[in-house]
């Protein structure tokens, strides 16, 4: 045998020997899912029924076997999710990722998560803190004593398993309130642009919700020049949104409409739910069916969080949008001058509350910081460098945040174990008049035939003379800014049984202009909500396949509200005359397979760029792109505003609106052609469309991204009912442009005639092991809206019964 034939023969024995060992590897990671496993922490014997789709049903004899068996299989399908929940509530990143995490370590530290979470986990009773234990008890089973291989992500980060606690718990619940809550990101834009621009212009910017003048208020910008805020703690302020996790995305909300049996064809209610959050490899969410003598429960739960989140049981049906409340204010808190650790109160001066938190960071040292908290709340300006907190010329200065999230007696784990159990419509609201973080709107029908929404959360109460209104930051010394109370929850906006029988939100502005407490002013534009009247509004009644079609919807109202000046714009590029076409047929379907979408959002992002960068500089434009600035472009270009118009970098020449528009679309055809080509027919708006849904961390890592991130094209934009949310900016690790990270992570159709015909479907698939081929087995159906059976059919495809330990 000849060399060559020696070595290649020895090199397929390895290669023979490493798929051989991987094999078993990828076997033994898979979760035992049949058979039975003895656990200790159960009580009584568990069943857990795995149907085709992964999709588990898990029954047990007490509410607290059901708790236990709902951390088994969340340990057993999600347990590196379960870890980078844990890490996130806990500012512990770093330790895992290495540097490039540790300014959000050191953000989630400042913030106080972890911290807040113990403080409400001491002060949890009752059966919240029964269910908590038992769900805790169940994670820590399977990691001691069920989990053959650790998931890949432990092993190539070189991570051990860990414990998990309550608090782990608390603290992602804190964080999902983080996620769907907050201005704070705008009341620093505010800040900034009040250096550069008068408030009267910010307005234009940042304009009111439609129909409505921005409130009357103080002159912010003057009272920054008062406070003499040095360079320094502007930009450091100016810096925190990039190292905060994010939150209120614009984009990230909701859909939910629910129909009186009067509307639908079974003469029972019919409700519909998408809520759109960040896309993530595996999805946010879990299907779970829950069985007990006392519960009979099935939906979407979220792991590290006991119970079903949205879903139905035998009398009622219910769905979440986010309400977008008003709960986030930022204070400036003044330094004493000859005492650091003591800031300025409306009664004198007072010390802060500090302590010392320890970050470990993978390969370096550890980094000490210290935290402080106001009587507002957390200073979260300690997560920067430091550099922005003494001028001998100036006065010191830092930033505080007060969250209604942040509170210690803040429990949402009672209402939500509550909820679910519910038998009616009446029920419901008096149970969720307990919830307060993060505000949601909750739609509910029962199998009465009653259907309604209430807005249930915590909403503070702001002093008559408070002339900012929660828009911008505030003196901490001055107690007209303080909070004083909380919006009754009795008060909160509300319909019950509606004469029409038809009841839908998505994140519009949900009461009457009279409504006599202030919720918010930064509401979602209503072209969802307006879409879905529309088809509401389209037939006498409904079935459950017209409101599938419904969530499949991608014709979008706010299109045709610039498409008019798109369809005027004159350019010159060799390609204009083969664009004019496509675009005069054009209605607003934003479908995946056509071009006109596509040339449309890269006219709009051209178009906005021209008209805001200039005013804004290019380094805080590029800050701002997570907006679309859509409701300033519509504003603009209707007024005819030749102010934003005019190009300040050209100073000889005056732009004029129409200039503008001809030049955004040359640009846009010139960034088109040379990113697909000068084939317009070819030209897809799905090609680079497409819904990603990103994994923590390895999709930043090129190598590992292609076998861990699920992505497909979509249609739709931010303003479809069937949403996907378009970027401005460009994706920080590769460049690309229009991806959609934030679209219905989950859809559901509850009906309550016959819940066999309820059905759901969420972003990936259930398992979050990348090998396993119910990682992304719901990406085809997800993307083409089709959907599957909420409640089990048929015999299982796996059971597993689980045992308690009797030693």
């Amino acid at each position: 045998m000849s060399w060559t034939l020696r070595v290649l023969a020895l090199l397929m024995v390895v290669l023979t020997a490493v798929a051989a060992v991987l094999g078993v590897y990828a076997w033994r990671a898979l979760p035992i899912t049949a058979g039975t496993l003895v656990l200790p922490g159960a009580q009584g014997s568990i069943v857990i029924d795995r149907d085709a789709h992964g999709i588990p049903t898990v029954r047990a004899d007490s509410l607290r076997d059901l708790a236990f068996g709902t951390g088994v299989v969340h340990a057993q399908d999600r347990l590196w999710q379960l870890e980078t929940h844990r890490r996130i509530g806990s500012g512990r990143l770093a330790e895992a990722l290495g540097p490039a995490a540790l300014e959000t370590d050191r953000f989630l530290r400042a913030l106080g998560v972890r911290r807040t979470a113990a403080a409400q986990w001491d002060a949890m009773k009752g059966e919240a803190r029964d269910t908590v234990l038992a769900y805790t008890a169940g994670i820590n089973a399977v990691m001691s004593g069920a989990t053959r291989a650790r998931p890949p992500e432990f092993i190539l980060l070189g991570l051990p398993l860990e414990p998990w606690t309550p608090v782990d718990t608390l603290a992602w619940a804190i964080m999902m309130a983080w996620d769907l809550g907050g201005n704070w990101t705008t009341e620093l834009l505010r800040l900034r642009l009040s250096q550069q621009m008068p408030v009267q212009r910010i307005d234009q910017l940042l304009p009111p919700y439609p129909g409505e003048s921005p409130p009357v208020g103080a002159d912010y910008a003057a009272l920054y020049r008062s406070l003499n805020l040095s360079s320094a703690v502007r930009q450091a302020w100016l810096d925190l949104p990039r190292r905060a996790p994010e939150s209120g995305v614009e984009g990230v909300g909701s859909n939910n409409w629910v129909l009186a049996g009067s509307r639908t064809n079974t003469g029972k209610p019919l409700l519909a739910n998408d809520p759109h959050l960040k896309l993530s490899a595996p999805a946010l969410w879990y299907f779970v069916r829950l069985e007990s003598p006392q519960l009979k429960v099935a939906g979407a739960s979220m792991p590290g969080v006991p119970g079903i989140v949205l879903g139905q049981n035998e009398h009622i049906a219910w769905g979440f949008t986010n309400t977008g409340p008003d709960v986030q204010d930022l204070y400036i808190e003044q330094l004493k001058p000859d005492d650091p650790a003591q800031y300025r109160t409306p009664d004198g001066w007072a010390p802060f509350e500090s302590a010392q938190e320890i970050i470990k960071v993978k390969g370096q040292a550890d980094v000490s910081m210290t935290v402080r908290r106001t009587r507002h709340g957390p200073v979260i300006s300690d997560a920067g460098s430091g550099a922005d907190l003494f001028d001998a010329t100036r006065p010191a200065y830092v930033l505080a945040l007060q969250w209604t999230a942040l509170a210690p007696d803040m429990d949402n784990i009672s209402p939500s174990l509550a909820l679910q159990a519910t038998r009616s419509l009446p029920e419901f609201v008096a149970v969720v008049a307990a919830w307060k973080a993060p505000m949601q709107n909750m739609a509910v029908a029962d199998r009465d035939g009653r259907i309604g929404f209430v807005a249930a959360g915590q909403v503070p109460l702001r002093h008559a003379d408070n002339d900012l209104h929660g828009r911008a930051p505030a003196p901490g010394w001055d107690a007209r800014y303080d909070w004083i109370g909380w919006v009754p929850p009795d008060r909160t906006p509300r319909r019950i049984d509606p004469a029409d029988g038809a009841l839908a939100t998505a994140n519009q502005r949900i009461h009457e202009p009279d409504y006599p407490y202030f919720i918010s002013s930064d509401w979602a534009l209503p072209y969802r909500q307006q879409r879905i009247e529309q088809l509401l509004a389209s037939r006498p009644r409904h079935s459950m396949d017209d409101l599938a079609a419904m969530q499949a919807d991608q014709k979008s109202l706010a299109t045709l509200e610039l498409l008019p000046m798109l369809r005027q714009a004159r350019s010159m590029h060799p390609l204009a005359a083969e664009v004019k076409p496509l675009l005069a047929s054009f209605d607003g379907e934003m479908a995946a397979q056509d071009a006109a979408p596509l040339i449309y959002w890269a006219w709009l992002r051209q178009l906005s760029a021209a008209l805001f960068s200039d005013d804004l500089g290019s380094a805080l434009w590029e800050r701002t792109l997570g907006r679309s600035f859509f409701d300033a472009t519509v504003g603009v270009m209707a007024r005819d505003d030749g102010s934003w118009c005019d190009d300040r970098n050209t100073p000889d020449v005056r732009e004029t609106c129409g200039m503008v528009n001809d030049l955004a679309l040359t640009r846009a055809l010139d960034e088109l052609q040379a990113r697909l080509g000068s084939d317009v027919q070819r030209w897809k708006w799905g090609h680079v469309h497409q819904a990603r849904s990103e994994h923590r961390p390895f999709s930043r890592v090129k190598a590992l991204a292609p076998f861990f991130e699920l992505r497909s094209p979509v249609g739709g934009d931010t303003y479809t009912v069937n949403v996907s949310r378009v970027g401005l900016k460009p994706d920080a690790a590769t460049g690309e442009l229009y991806l959609d990270e934030h679209g219905p992570s989950l859809r559901a159709l509850y009906d309550l005639a016959d819940p066999s015909q309820s059905r759901v479907m969420h972003s990936t698939g259930q398992s979050g092991l990348f090998f396993s081929p119910l990682y992304r087995s719901f990406v085809t159906a997800w993307t083409e809206v089709r959907y599957l059976p909420l409640w089990a059919r048929g015999e299982p495809e796996r059971r597993l019964r689980v045992l308690p330990r009797t030693d």
